[in-house]
Protein backbone atom coordinates (compact mmCIF):
# COMPACT_ATOMS: atom_id res chain seq x y z
CA UNK A 1 0.00 0.00 0.00
CA UNK A 2 2.90 2.12 0.74
CA UNK A 3 4.51 1.41 -2.62
CA UNK A 4 1.39 2.57 -4.83
CA UNK A 5 0.98 5.82 -2.24
CA UNK A 6 4.48 6.40 -3.46
CA UNK A 7 3.24 5.95 -6.81
CA UNK A 8 0.24 7.26 -7.21
CA UNK A 9 1.59 10.33 -5.45
CA UNK A 10 0.74 12.98 -8.05
CA UNK A 11 -2.79 11.79 -7.73
CA UNK A 12 -4.73 13.35 -4.67
CA UNK A 13 -7.33 11.12 -4.76
CA UNK A 14 -5.01 8.24 -4.00
CA UNK A 15 -5.15 9.63 -0.21
CA UNK A 16 -8.99 9.06 -0.06
CA UNK A 17 -8.94 5.72 -2.16
CA UNK A 18 -6.97 4.32 -0.10
CA UNK A 19 -9.11 4.18 2.59
CA UNK A 20 -12.39 4.41 1.36
CA UNK A 21 -15.37 2.23 3.07
CA UNK A 22 -18.86 1.55 2.73
CA UNK A 23 -19.82 4.33 5.01
CA UNK A 24 -18.21 7.13 3.56
CA UNK A 25 -19.55 5.21 -0.35
CA UNK A 26 -23.14 5.66 0.90
CA UNK A 27 -22.92 9.14 2.65
CA UNK A 28 -21.28 10.06 -1.12
CA UNK A 29 -24.22 8.50 -2.77
CA UNK A 30 -26.89 10.20 -1.03
CA UNK A 31 -24.77 13.52 -1.33
CA UNK A 32 -24.58 13.11 -5.45
CA UNK A 33 -28.13 12.35 -6.16
CA UNK A 34 -29.05 15.41 -4.53
CA UNK A 35 -26.79 17.61 -5.82
CA UNK A 36 -27.24 15.75 -9.33
CA UNK A 37 -31.23 17.10 -9.11
CA UNK A 38 -29.89 20.47 -8.32
CA UNK A 39 -27.07 21.22 -10.49
CA UNK A 40 -29.14 20.32 -13.53
CA UNK A 41 -31.52 23.60 -13.04
CA UNK A 42 -28.90 25.39 -12.31
CA UNK A 43 -26.45 23.98 -15.16
CA UNK A 44 -29.21 25.33 -17.70
CA UNK A 45 -29.74 28.67 -15.58
CA UNK A 46 -25.98 29.55 -16.09
CA UNK A 47 -25.24 28.76 -19.54
CA UNK A 48 -28.16 31.17 -20.24
CA UNK A 49 -26.12 33.90 -17.94
CA UNK A 50 -22.94 33.02 -19.95
CA UNK A 51 -24.90 33.35 -23.07
CA UNK A 52 -24.33 29.71 -24.14
CA UNK A 53 -26.53 26.95 -25.64
CA UNK A 54 -28.47 25.14 -22.79
CA UNK A 55 -26.50 21.76 -23.06
CA UNK A 56 -23.17 23.75 -21.97
CA UNK A 57 -24.15 23.79 -19.10
CA UNK A 58 -24.57 19.93 -18.17
CA UNK A 59 -21.58 19.63 -20.26
CA UNK A 60 -19.81 21.75 -17.84
CA UNK A 61 -20.97 19.59 -15.02
CA UNK A 62 -19.83 16.28 -16.17
CA UNK A 63 -16.05 16.29 -16.78
CA UNK A 64 -15.06 19.30 -14.85
CA UNK A 65 -16.43 17.11 -11.67
CA UNK A 66 -14.52 14.00 -12.54
CA UNK A 67 -11.80 15.92 -12.91
CA UNK A 68 -11.60 17.68 -9.69
CA UNK A 69 -12.96 14.94 -7.92
CA UNK A 70 -9.85 13.03 -9.17
CA UNK A 71 -7.06 16.08 -8.07
CA UNK A 72 -8.40 18.41 -6.15
CA UNK A 73 -8.40 18.36 -2.40
CA UNK A 74 -11.45 19.33 -0.95
CA UNK A 75 -13.21 16.48 0.04
CA UNK A 76 -17.12 18.22 0.12
CA UNK A 77 -16.49 21.37 -2.81
CA UNK A 78 -19.05 21.09 -5.70
CA UNK A 79 -17.64 22.46 -8.98
CA UNK A 80 -19.17 23.50 -12.01
CA UNK A 81 -21.40 26.19 -13.07
CA UNK A 82 -21.30 29.58 -11.13
CA UNK A 83 -22.95 33.21 -11.56
CA UNK A 84 -19.95 34.96 -11.27
CA UNK A 85 -17.87 33.38 -14.12
CA UNK A 86 -20.73 32.97 -16.11
CA UNK A 87 -21.18 36.52 -15.83
CA UNK A 88 -17.38 36.77 -16.64
CA UNK A 89 -17.68 34.97 -19.45
CA UNK A 90 -20.90 36.47 -20.99
CA UNK A 91 -19.20 40.26 -20.89
CA UNK A 92 -15.44 39.22 -21.87
CA UNK A 93 -17.44 37.07 -24.93
CA UNK A 94 -19.92 39.58 -25.94
CA UNK A 95 -16.84 42.41 -26.25
CA UNK A 96 -14.76 39.83 -28.42
CA UNK A 97 -17.29 38.92 -30.80
CA UNK A 98 -19.41 42.13 -31.61
CA UNK A 99 -22.54 40.08 -31.87
CA UNK A 100 -21.57 37.37 -33.94
CA UNK A 101 -22.59 34.20 -32.25
CA UNK A 102 -20.13 31.49 -33.24
CA UNK A 103 -17.83 33.45 -32.40
CA UNK A 104 -18.91 33.95 -28.92
CA UNK A 105 -19.10 30.37 -28.32
CA UNK A 106 -16.07 30.35 -29.66
CA UNK A 107 -15.14 32.68 -27.61
CA UNK A 108 -16.20 31.38 -24.29
CA UNK A 109 -15.03 28.02 -24.74
CA UNK A 110 -11.51 29.14 -25.21
CA UNK A 111 -11.83 31.52 -22.42
CA UNK A 112 -12.46 28.45 -20.28
CA UNK A 113 -9.60 26.77 -21.87
CA UNK A 114 -7.19 29.45 -21.04
CA UNK A 115 -8.48 30.23 -17.66
CA UNK A 116 -7.13 26.44 -16.85
CA UNK A 117 -4.41 26.59 -18.48
CA UNK A 118 -3.69 29.98 -16.39
CA UNK A 119 -4.43 27.77 -13.06
CA UNK A 120 -2.34 24.70 -14.18
CA UNK A 121 0.55 27.49 -14.51
CA UNK A 122 0.10 29.05 -11.18
CA UNK A 123 -0.07 25.47 -9.45
CA UNK A 124 3.38 24.89 -10.68
CA UNK A 125 5.02 28.00 -10.31
CA UNK A 126 3.22 27.27 -7.05
CA UNK A 127 1.79 31.72 -7.45
CA UNK A 128 -1.53 30.56 -5.10
CA UNK A 129 -0.12 33.95 -3.25
CA UNK A 130 -1.31 36.09 -6.07
CA UNK A 131 -4.80 35.76 -4.87
CA UNK A 132 -3.79 38.11 -1.71
CA UNK A 133 -4.21 40.78 -4.23
CA UNK A 134 -7.77 40.69 -4.10
CA UNK A 135 -8.68 42.10 -0.48
CA UNK A 136 -11.59 42.05 1.00
CA UNK A 137 -13.15 44.61 0.09
CA UNK A 138 -12.29 44.39 -3.34
CA UNK A 139 -13.91 40.74 -3.53
CA UNK A 140 -17.22 42.17 -1.97
CA UNK A 141 -17.73 45.39 -4.13
CA UNK A 142 -16.72 43.11 -7.16
CA UNK A 143 -19.25 40.32 -6.17
CA UNK A 144 -21.77 42.55 -5.07
CA UNK A 145 -21.41 45.10 -8.44
CA UNK A 146 -21.64 41.25 -10.42
CA UNK A 147 -25.05 40.32 -8.68
CA UNK A 148 -26.91 43.50 -9.03
CA UNK A 149 -25.80 43.71 -13.34
CA UNK A 150 -26.67 39.48 -12.97
CA UNK A 151 -30.11 40.72 -11.21
CA UNK A 152 -30.63 43.58 -13.68
CA UNK A 153 -29.40 41.22 -16.88
CA UNK A 154 -32.21 38.71 -15.75
CA UNK A 155 -35.34 41.20 -16.36
CA UNK A 156 -35.81 40.65 -19.85
CA UNK A 157 -36.11 37.02 -19.26
CA UNK A 158 -38.43 37.54 -16.42
CA UNK A 159 -40.63 40.52 -18.37
CA UNK A 160 -39.87 39.10 -22.14
CA UNK A 161 -38.46 43.00 -23.11
CA UNK A 162 -35.64 43.84 -25.14
CA UNK A 163 -32.75 44.78 -23.17
CA UNK A 164 -29.35 45.51 -23.83
CA UNK A 165 -26.22 47.15 -22.03
CA UNK A 166 -22.89 45.38 -20.51
CA UNK A 167 -22.88 48.28 -17.75
CA UNK A 168 -25.80 49.11 -15.79
CA UNK A 169 -26.54 52.28 -17.42
CA UNK A 170 -27.32 51.37 -20.68
CA UNK A 171 -28.90 48.30 -19.38
CA UNK A 172 -31.41 50.20 -17.31
CA UNK A 173 -32.03 52.50 -20.16
CA UNK A 174 -33.30 50.05 -22.45
CA UNK A 175 -35.42 47.97 -19.65
CA UNK A 176 -36.67 51.90 -19.27
CA UNK A 177 -37.96 52.16 -22.79
CA UNK A 178 -38.97 48.49 -23.16
CA UNK A 179 -40.61 48.10 -20.21
CA UNK A 180 -44.52 48.87 -21.43
CA UNK A 181 -43.47 45.82 -23.71
CA UNK A 182 -43.99 43.82 -20.92
CA UNK A 183 -45.20 40.01 -21.34
CA UNK A 184 -47.73 39.53 -18.91
CA UNK A 185 -47.84 36.00 -18.82
CA UNK A 186 -43.97 35.42 -18.96
CA UNK A 187 -43.94 37.93 -15.54
CA UNK A 188 -46.89 35.60 -14.41
CA UNK A 189 -45.03 32.58 -14.88
CA UNK A 190 -41.89 34.44 -13.13
CA UNK A 191 -43.95 35.40 -10.39
CA UNK A 192 -44.57 31.53 -9.90
CA UNK A 193 -41.28 30.65 -10.14
CA UNK A 194 -39.82 33.29 -7.87
CA UNK A 195 -42.82 31.66 -5.28
CA UNK A 196 -41.16 28.38 -5.74
CA UNK A 197 -37.64 29.03 -5.16
CA UNK A 198 -38.50 31.41 -1.86
CA UNK A 199 -41.22 29.39 -0.06
CA UNK A 200 -38.18 26.52 0.78
CA UNK A 201 -35.95 28.91 1.88
CA UNK A 202 -38.91 30.06 4.59
CA UNK A 203 -39.20 26.91 5.84
CA UNK A 204 -35.57 26.36 6.51
CA UNK A 205 -35.78 27.65 10.24
CA UNK A 206 -38.99 26.07 10.83
CA UNK A 207 -37.69 22.48 9.59
CA UNK A 208 -34.48 22.81 11.96
CA UNK A 209 -36.05 22.66 14.84
CA UNK A 210 -37.57 19.29 13.94
CA UNK A 211 -36.04 16.16 14.14
CA UNK A 212 -35.44 15.45 10.08
CA UNK A 213 -31.75 14.96 9.18
CA UNK A 214 -29.68 18.34 8.45
CA UNK A 215 -29.15 16.66 4.91
CA UNK A 216 -32.61 17.08 4.59
CA UNK A 217 -33.37 20.03 5.88
CA UNK A 218 -30.39 21.48 3.74
CA UNK A 219 -31.83 19.92 0.76
CA UNK A 220 -35.70 21.38 1.15
CA UNK A 221 -34.46 24.45 1.65
CA UNK A 222 -32.60 24.53 -1.43
CA UNK A 223 -34.67 22.57 -3.56
CA UNK A 224 -36.45 25.92 -4.62
CA UNK A 225 -34.97 25.39 -8.41
CA UNK A 226 -36.25 22.00 -8.51
CA UNK A 227 -39.51 22.94 -7.71
CA UNK A 228 -39.66 25.96 -9.66
CA UNK A 229 -38.95 23.92 -12.32
CA UNK A 230 -41.28 21.01 -12.37
CA UNK A 231 -44.00 23.26 -11.46
CA UNK A 232 -43.83 26.10 -14.60
CA UNK A 233 -42.10 22.85 -17.23
CA UNK A 234 -46.07 21.10 -16.19
CA UNK A 235 -48.12 24.35 -16.47
CA UNK A 236 -46.50 24.95 -19.78
CA UNK A 237 -47.25 22.29 -20.90
CA UNK A 238 -50.55 21.27 -19.48
CA UNK A 239 -52.09 25.10 -20.98
CA UNK A 240 -49.85 25.20 -24.00
CA UNK A 241 -48.09 28.27 -22.85
CA UNK A 242 -45.68 27.88 -25.50
CA UNK A 243 -48.09 28.71 -27.98
CA UNK A 244 -49.26 32.13 -26.34
CA UNK A 245 -45.71 33.61 -26.35
CA UNK A 246 -44.22 32.11 -23.47
CA UNK A 247 -40.54 31.43 -24.16
CA UNK A 248 -39.17 27.54 -23.05
CA UNK A 249 -35.51 26.06 -23.21
CA UNK A 250 -36.69 24.31 -26.35
CA UNK A 251 -34.86 21.08 -27.81
CA UNK A 252 -31.67 20.27 -26.40
CA UNK A 253 -29.37 18.20 -28.16
CA UNK A 254 -29.03 14.47 -26.13
CA UNK A 255 -25.97 13.12 -25.62
CA UNK A 256 -22.39 13.60 -24.20
CA UNK A 257 -20.15 16.46 -25.47
CA UNK A 258 -17.91 16.02 -28.72
CA UNK A 259 -14.52 16.83 -27.58
CA UNK A 260 -12.64 19.46 -29.95
CA UNK A 261 -10.85 22.53 -29.46
CA UNK A 262 -12.22 26.35 -30.44
CA UNK A 263 -11.41 27.77 -33.71
CA UNK A 264 -9.89 30.90 -32.76
CA UNK A 265 -7.66 33.00 -34.83
CA UNK A 266 -4.43 33.95 -32.96
CA UNK A 267 -5.69 37.42 -32.58
CA UNK A 268 -8.66 36.50 -30.45
CA UNK A 269 -6.91 34.16 -28.57
CA UNK A 270 -4.48 37.23 -27.61
CA UNK A 271 -7.76 39.30 -27.03
CA UNK A 272 -8.83 36.87 -24.04
CA UNK A 273 -5.55 36.39 -22.34
CA UNK A 274 -6.59 39.48 -19.80
CA UNK A 275 -10.36 38.33 -18.93
CA UNK A 276 -9.06 34.44 -18.76
CA UNK A 277 -6.54 35.45 -15.97
CA UNK A 278 -9.05 37.57 -14.29
CA UNK A 279 -11.60 34.55 -14.74
CA UNK A 280 -9.05 32.41 -13.47
CA UNK A 281 -7.97 34.38 -10.65
CA UNK A 282 -11.67 35.04 -9.59
CA UNK A 283 -13.02 31.55 -9.82
CA UNK A 284 -9.68 30.09 -7.39
CA UNK A 285 -10.69 32.39 -5.11
CA UNK A 286 -13.95 31.51 -4.64
CA UNK A 287 -13.48 27.78 -4.68
CA UNK A 288 -10.90 27.96 -2.18
CA UNK A 289 -12.67 30.85 0.44
CA UNK A 290 -15.27 28.06 0.56
CA UNK A 291 -13.00 24.77 0.17
CA UNK A 292 -11.05 26.16 3.61
CA UNK A 293 -14.60 27.26 5.08
CA UNK A 294 -15.67 23.69 5.22
CA UNK A 295 -12.25 21.93 5.16
CA UNK A 296 -11.41 23.55 8.83
CA UNK A 297 -14.90 22.15 9.98
CA UNK A 298 -13.75 18.84 9.98
CA UNK A 299 -10.28 19.49 10.38
CA UNK A 300 -9.44 18.57 7.28
CA UNK A 301 -6.59 20.10 4.90
CA UNK A 302 -6.75 22.07 1.81
CA UNK A 303 -3.67 21.99 -0.44
CA UNK A 304 -3.75 25.81 -2.33
CA UNK A 305 -1.48 24.90 -5.01
CA UNK A 306 -3.34 21.17 -5.55
CA UNK A 307 -6.48 23.00 -5.85
CA UNK A 308 -5.17 25.47 -8.51
CA UNK A 309 -4.16 22.00 -10.28
CA UNK A 310 -7.63 20.37 -9.86
CA UNK A 311 -9.61 23.46 -10.55
CA UNK A 312 -7.42 24.30 -13.82
CA UNK A 313 -7.89 20.50 -14.90
CA UNK A 314 -11.81 21.16 -14.73
CA UNK A 315 -11.45 24.31 -16.86
CA UNK A 316 -9.85 22.43 -19.18
CA UNK A 317 -11.71 19.52 -19.27
CA UNK A 318 -15.22 22.02 -19.86
CA UNK A 319 -13.51 23.95 -22.38
CA UNK A 320 -12.78 20.84 -24.20
CA UNK A 321 -15.79 19.33 -24.08
CA UNK A 322 -17.39 22.77 -25.40
CA UNK A 323 -18.07 24.09 -22.56
CA UNK A 324 -17.63 27.34 -20.32
CA UNK A 325 -15.13 28.04 -17.57
CA UNK A 326 -16.44 26.33 -13.89
CA UNK A 327 -15.76 26.94 -10.15
CA UNK A 328 -16.78 26.33 -6.58
CA UNK A 329 -20.69 26.60 -6.36
CA UNK A 330 -21.23 27.55 -2.65
CA UNK A 331 -25.10 26.79 -2.59
CA UNK A 332 -24.20 23.24 -4.46
CA UNK A 333 -21.35 22.37 -2.13
CA UNK A 334 -23.58 23.57 0.94
CA UNK A 335 -25.85 21.22 -0.27
CA UNK A 336 -23.10 18.57 -0.67
CA UNK A 337 -21.48 19.04 2.67
CA UNK A 338 -24.93 18.91 4.51
CA UNK A 339 -26.16 15.94 2.66
CA UNK A 340 -22.73 13.68 3.95
CA UNK A 341 -20.41 14.19 1.32
CA UNK A 342 -17.17 12.57 3.17
CA UNK A 343 -15.20 12.64 -0.09
CA UNK A 344 -14.54 14.00 -3.52
CA UNK A 345 -16.36 10.60 -4.59
CA UNK A 346 -19.68 12.45 -4.47
CA UNK A 347 -18.20 14.83 -7.11
CA UNK A 348 -17.01 12.19 -9.15
CA UNK A 349 -20.83 10.40 -8.94
CA UNK A 350 -22.55 13.70 -9.62
CA UNK A 351 -20.61 13.95 -13.14
CA UNK A 352 -21.97 11.28 -13.81
CA UNK A 353 -25.51 11.50 -12.81
CA UNK A 354 -25.51 14.78 -15.01
CA UNK A 355 -23.91 12.63 -17.99
CA UNK A 356 -27.00 10.31 -17.73
CA UNK A 357 -29.32 13.42 -17.55
CA UNK A 358 -27.53 14.79 -20.89
CA UNK A 359 -27.31 11.22 -22.56
CA UNK A 360 -31.56 10.25 -21.46
CA UNK A 361 -33.69 13.40 -19.89
CA UNK A 362 -32.71 16.08 -21.71
CA UNK A 363 -36.17 16.06 -23.79
CA UNK A 364 -37.48 16.56 -20.34
CA UNK A 365 -36.39 20.53 -20.21
CA UNK A 366 -37.96 21.36 -23.44
CA UNK A 367 -41.04 23.24 -22.03
CA UNK A 368 -38.89 24.48 -19.33
CA UNK A 369 -39.48 28.22 -20.05
CA UNK A 370 -36.95 30.77 -19.29
CA UNK A 371 -38.56 33.18 -16.90
CA UNK A 372 -37.68 30.09 -14.58
CA UNK A 373 -34.21 29.97 -15.39
CA UNK A 374 -33.86 33.31 -15.09
CA UNK A 375 -35.79 33.52 -11.76
CA UNK A 376 -33.21 30.77 -10.41
CA UNK A 377 -30.76 33.44 -11.03
CA UNK A 378 -31.96 36.03 -9.47
CA UNK A 379 -33.31 34.73 -6.42
CA UNK A 380 -29.92 33.05 -5.98
CA UNK A 381 -27.67 35.90 -6.81
CA UNK A 382 -29.56 38.31 -4.68
CA UNK A 383 -27.99 37.37 -1.42
CA UNK A 384 -24.65 38.72 -2.36
CA UNK A 385 -25.53 41.93 -2.86
CA UNK A 386 -23.49 43.22 0.58
CA UNK A 387 -23.97 47.56 0.17
CA UNK A 388 -24.30 47.24 4.22
CA UNK A 389 -20.10 46.65 4.10
CA UNK A 390 -19.53 50.09 2.89
CA UNK A 391 -21.13 52.12 5.37
CA UNK A 392 -19.03 49.62 8.05
CA UNK A 393 -16.26 50.22 6.56
CA UNK A 394 -16.28 53.78 6.25
CA UNK A 395 -16.99 53.63 9.81
CA UNK A 396 -13.03 52.56 11.15
CA UNK A 397 -10.67 52.14 7.33
CA UNK A 398 -11.75 54.37 4.36
CA UNK A 399 -9.17 53.72 2.57
CA UNK A 400 -11.34 50.00 2.04
CA UNK A 401 -14.01 51.73 1.59
CA UNK A 402 -12.92 53.39 -1.40
CA UNK A 403 -11.68 50.15 -2.93
CA UNK A 404 -14.43 48.53 -2.38
CA UNK A 405 -16.91 51.39 -3.91
CA UNK A 406 -14.29 51.88 -6.58
CA UNK A 407 -14.46 48.54 -7.24
CA UNK A 408 -18.74 48.57 -7.21
CA UNK A 409 -18.83 51.35 -9.55
CA UNK A 410 -16.45 50.60 -12.17
CA UNK A 411 -18.50 46.77 -12.33
CA UNK A 412 -21.48 48.69 -12.80
CA UNK A 413 -20.51 51.26 -14.66
CA UNK A 414 -18.02 50.38 -17.06
CA UNK A 415 -17.69 46.42 -17.35
CA UNK A 416 -16.60 43.33 -15.50
CA UNK A 417 -13.00 43.14 -16.07
CA UNK A 418 -11.98 46.63 -15.38
CA UNK A 419 -13.96 47.04 -12.29
CA UNK A 420 -11.80 44.51 -10.92
CA UNK A 421 -8.53 45.99 -12.12
CA UNK A 422 -9.39 49.54 -11.02
CA UNK A 423 -10.52 47.94 -7.46
CA UNK A 424 -6.84 45.66 -7.38
CA UNK A 425 -4.95 49.00 -8.57
CA UNK A 426 -6.81 50.96 -6.17
CA UNK A 427 -5.63 48.83 -3.10
CA UNK A 428 -2.23 48.38 -3.83
CA UNK A 429 -1.79 52.24 -4.51
CA UNK A 430 -3.95 52.94 -1.25
CA UNK A 431 -1.33 50.25 0.53
CA UNK A 432 1.49 52.19 -1.11
CA UNK A 433 0.05 55.45 0.14
CA UNK A 434 -0.55 54.36 3.49
CA UNK A 435 2.97 52.01 4.30
CA UNK A 436 4.75 55.70 2.55
CA UNK A 437 3.74 57.19 5.85
CA UNK A 438 4.22 54.57 8.83
CA UNK A 439 3.25 55.70 12.22
CA UNK A 440 6.53 57.16 13.88
CA UNK A 441 6.37 57.71 17.62
CA UNK A 442 8.70 59.48 20.04
CA UNK A 443 8.87 56.97 23.03
CA UNK A 444 9.20 57.44 26.70
CA UNK A 445 10.05 55.33 29.99
CA UNK A 446 6.78 54.16 32.01
CA UNK A 447 7.86 55.71 35.47
CA UNK A 448 9.31 52.36 37.82
CA UNK A 449 8.89 49.95 34.60
CA UNK A 450 11.79 48.71 31.73
CA UNK A 451 8.26 49.57 28.93
CA UNK A 452 9.03 52.25 26.86
CA UNK A 453 6.01 53.91 24.98
CA UNK A 454 4.31 56.19 23.02
CA UNK A 455 4.50 60.01 24.66
CA UNK A 456 1.48 60.81 23.35
CA UNK A 457 -0.55 58.07 24.57
CA UNK A 458 1.43 57.40 27.92
CA UNK A 459 2.70 59.32 30.74
CA UNK A 460 5.94 58.53 30.35
CA UNK A 461 9.59 60.32 30.98
CA UNK A 462 11.62 61.57 28.85
CA UNK A 463 15.22 61.87 28.46
CA UNK A 464 16.81 64.96 26.68
CA UNK A 465 19.95 63.69 25.61
CA UNK A 466 18.12 61.06 23.72
CA UNK A 467 15.71 60.82 21.14
CA UNK A 468 13.66 57.47 20.92
CA UNK A 469 12.17 57.13 17.87
CA UNK A 470 9.72 53.59 16.60
CA UNK A 471 8.53 53.08 13.48
CA UNK A 472 5.59 50.33 13.13
CA UNK A 473 6.33 49.67 9.56
CA UNK A 474 8.70 47.70 7.67
CA UNK A 475 11.10 49.87 5.69
CA UNK A 476 11.09 49.73 1.62
CA UNK A 477 11.80 52.08 -1.05
CA UNK A 478 8.75 54.09 -0.66
CA UNK A 479 8.97 55.34 2.85
CA UNK A 480 12.85 55.09 3.97
CA UNK A 481 13.48 58.61 2.38
CA UNK A 482 10.75 60.17 4.44
CA UNK A 483 11.60 58.30 7.51
CA UNK A 484 15.08 59.99 7.32
CA UNK A 485 14.29 63.46 7.16
CA UNK A 486 12.22 62.98 9.63
CA UNK A 487 14.14 61.54 12.09
CA UNK A 488 16.97 64.07 11.16
CA UNK A 489 14.67 67.31 11.02
CA UNK A 490 13.25 65.72 14.51
CA UNK A 491 16.91 65.77 15.80
CA UNK A 492 17.84 69.27 14.38
CA UNK A 493 14.96 70.75 15.97
CA UNK A 494 16.06 69.64 19.33
CA UNK A 495 20.20 70.83 19.85
CA UNK A 496 20.53 69.28 23.46
CA UNK A 497 19.99 65.81 21.74
CA UNK A 498 23.61 63.90 21.66
CA UNK A 499 21.91 60.24 20.79
CA UNK A 500 19.37 58.70 18.49
CA UNK A 501 17.78 55.19 19.21
CA UNK A 502 15.79 53.92 16.72
CA UNK A 503 13.36 51.45 18.42
CA UNK A 504 12.81 48.60 15.84
CA UNK A 505 9.95 46.06 16.66
CA UNK A 506 7.42 47.31 14.50
CA UNK A 507 10.21 47.10 11.23
CA UNK A 508 9.94 43.35 9.68
CA UNK A 509 11.52 43.90 6.55
CA UNK A 510 14.18 45.99 5.37
CA UNK A 511 15.17 46.57 1.34
CA UNK A 512 18.14 48.05 -0.43
CA UNK A 513 17.08 51.40 -0.29
CA UNK A 514 16.03 51.70 2.91
CA UNK A 515 19.75 50.40 4.05
CA UNK A 516 20.79 52.61 1.93
CA UNK A 517 18.48 54.99 3.66
CA UNK A 518 19.81 54.53 7.02
CA UNK A 519 23.54 54.53 6.38
CA UNK A 520 22.60 58.26 4.76
CA UNK A 521 20.95 59.03 8.11
CA UNK A 522 23.88 58.05 9.96
CA UNK A 523 26.20 60.12 8.12
CA UNK A 524 23.89 63.37 8.10
CA UNK A 525 23.85 62.94 12.22
CA UNK A 526 27.40 62.16 13.01
CA UNK A 527 27.88 65.41 10.95
CA UNK A 528 25.71 67.01 13.90
CA UNK A 529 27.62 65.37 16.32
CA UNK A 530 24.91 63.16 17.07
CA UNK A 531 24.98 59.30 17.47
CA UNK A 532 22.63 56.90 15.45
CA UNK A 533 21.71 53.50 17.42
CA UNK A 534 19.31 50.50 17.38
CA UNK A 535 17.22 48.69 20.11
CA UNK A 536 14.77 45.63 19.21
CA UNK A 537 16.31 44.37 15.96
CA UNK A 538 13.91 41.29 15.05
CA UNK A 539 16.58 38.23 13.88
CA UNK A 540 15.49 38.69 9.59
CA UNK A 541 16.53 42.83 9.94
CA UNK A 542 19.55 41.77 11.89
CA UNK A 543 20.39 39.28 8.96
CA UNK A 544 20.07 41.82 6.56
CA UNK A 545 22.41 44.94 8.48
CA UNK A 546 24.88 42.11 8.55
CA UNK A 547 25.31 41.13 5.35
CA UNK A 548 25.90 44.88 4.28
CA UNK A 549 28.76 47.45 5.53
CA UNK A 550 25.71 49.28 8.10
CA UNK A 551 27.47 48.09 11.21
CA UNK A 552 30.56 48.88 10.52
CA UNK A 553 30.03 52.70 9.70
CA UNK A 554 27.65 52.98 12.36
CA UNK A 555 28.34 55.70 15.16
CA UNK A 556 26.47 54.14 17.73
CA UNK A 557 25.38 50.71 18.57
CA UNK A 558 22.73 47.80 18.62
CA UNK A 559 21.14 47.09 21.44
CA UNK A 560 19.18 44.18 22.08
CA UNK A 561 16.20 46.03 24.14
CA UNK A 562 15.52 49.87 24.38
CA UNK A 563 16.12 50.13 28.15
CA UNK A 564 19.86 48.30 27.35
CA UNK A 565 20.41 51.09 25.39
CA UNK A 566 19.49 53.84 28.15
CA UNK A 567 21.14 52.32 30.65
CA UNK A 568 24.62 53.03 28.44
CA UNK A 569 23.38 56.00 26.82
CA UNK A 570 21.47 57.60 29.53
CA UNK A 571 22.21 56.07 32.82
CA UNK A 572 21.32 59.60 35.03
CA UNK A 573 18.22 59.14 33.86
CA UNK A 574 17.31 55.68 35.45
CA UNK A 575 19.28 56.56 38.72
CA UNK A 576 17.57 60.10 39.00
CA UNK A 577 14.42 58.07 38.74
CA UNK A 578 15.46 55.78 41.59
CA UNK A 579 16.51 57.92 43.99
CA UNK A 580 13.53 59.84 43.49
CA UNK A 581 11.12 57.19 43.98
CA UNK A 582 13.42 55.78 47.09
CA UNK A 583 12.17 57.31 50.74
Amino acid sequence: MAEAGRRFRWLPASDWLATYNREQAAGDALAAIIVTILLVPQGLAYAMLAGMPPQTGLYASILPLILYALFGTSRTLSVGPAALTSLITASAAGTLAQGDPQLFIQAAIGMGLLSGLFLIAMAILRLGWLTNLLSHPVITGFISGCAILIAASQLKHLLRIDASGEELVTLAQTLGQNLSQTHWLTLGISLVAIACLLIPKYLAAPLEATRLPGWLVAFISKCGPIVAVLVTTLLTASLSLDSHGLAVVGSIPAGLPHFSLPGLDPMHWQDLITPAALLALIGFVESISLAQALAAKRRERVDANRELMGLGLANIGSGLSGAFAVTGSFSRTTVNYQAGARTPMAGLLTGIGIALVALFFTGWFQLLPLASLAAIIVVGILPLINLSELRHLWAFSRPDALAMAATLVGVLLINVQSGLLLGVVLSVALFMWRTSQPHVAELGRIPGTHHFRNMDRHSVQLTEAVLSIRVDESLYFGNARTLEDRIYDEAQAHPQIQHVVLHCSGINHLDASAVESLESLNERLKDAGVTLNLSNVKGPVMDVLIKTDFQKVLTGRVYLSHYQAMEVLAPESLREEESDASP
